[in-house]
């Protein structure tokens, strides 16, 4: 029953969640003892929004995807409803907890979005850019009790990787045309670029980003331009979990940009555990 539900909520996938909200802390000066709690919440959310989407996909996995937790009958439908349920909650009255009326907030959103993704906007024309809206709303909670404007563009970054890795997994099952893998190819390329920015330090503070976003841009970037040259439904789906457990190394990029050197060798030292786990429970 456990290994279900770790199945049901991408489990190992949540390594990519608290550094939204470290990267969020670090740009926006509040990486404190209130960053865990609000890490906490994140993935809260981060697992309740997995089994929402399981849950509003039971009837299209029956026929795509029957292995998965609901369809074989190893979790119900209304297990994985309330496990959502319950784990919103808990994300919410978290960041209520650590990050006072700010967090929650950010927080309520954040809920919101998620569920709006899962059981109406994931099969639009607006889906990449809801989720991504859930991803960027994720890094400014870590910003909760600063100045959240910091945390802007950080927020952004990492929205418009979460764009590219959920345009993908739109075409995990039947594959896609060359183009998009070339397009998110080029859509990560910048986003590696932005990361990286311009530094004022000196020495290996300096050196660090680039070293980082060039670590996040060959790990995901190899996987999209397999894809591109083999657009098939296995490559797509590789290019996806190498997006989900790449951004670790992304949210380590931008928290070095800030001065916070260690915790973004931290945080990229994250992205190797992941793809150890994923080997054993899908991130997809």
């Amino acid at each position: 029953m456990l290994r279900a539900v770790a199945e049901l909520v991408r489990a190992p996938a949540a390594l990519s969640v608290p550094g939204d909200v470290i990267a969020g802390a670090a740009a926006a000066g509040t990486l404190n003892r209130r960053t865990p709690g609000l890490a906490a919440a994140s993935v809260c959310l981060y697992w309740a929004g997995m089994a929402a989407n399981d849950w509003a996909d039971r009837e299209l996995d029956a026929v795509e995807r029957p292995e998965r937790p609901i369809p074989s009958g190893r979790v119900s439908p209304r297990a994985a409803l309330g496990l959502a349920a319950g784990l919103t909650a808990a994300g919410v009255g978290l960041a209520a907890w650590a990050g006072g009326r700010r967090g929650l907030a950010t927080a309520v959103p954040l809920a919101a979005t998620v569920w709006a993704y899962d059981v109406k906007a994931k099969n639009t024309a607006a889906g990449p850019a809801v989720m991504a809206a859930c991803r960027g709303l994720d890094v400014l909670l870590g910003a909760a009790g600063g100045r959240a404007a910091k945390a802007v563009p950080a927020a952004l970054t990492v929205a418009a990787h979460t764009y590219t890795v959920t345009a993908l997994s739109r075409r995990e099952v039947s594959g896609a045309d060359a183009t998009l893998p070339v397009a998110t190819l080029a859509g990560t390329v910048a986003v590696a670029a932005t990361a990286a920015g311009a530094s004022r330090r000196k020495g290996w503070r300096a050196v660090l980003p680039v070293a980082l976003a060039g670590w996040y841009l060959t790990h995901y970037g190899r996987a999209q331009a397999r894809a591109a040259a083999q657009p098939d439904a296995a490559r797509v789906r590789a290019a996806v979990g190498s997006g989900i457990t790449g951004l670790p190394t992304l949210q380590g990029t931008l928290a070095a940009r800030t001065g916070a050197g260690g915790t973004g060798l931290a945080l990229a030292a994250l992205a190797p555990l992941a793809r150890r786990l994923v080997r054993r429970i899908s991130a997809t």
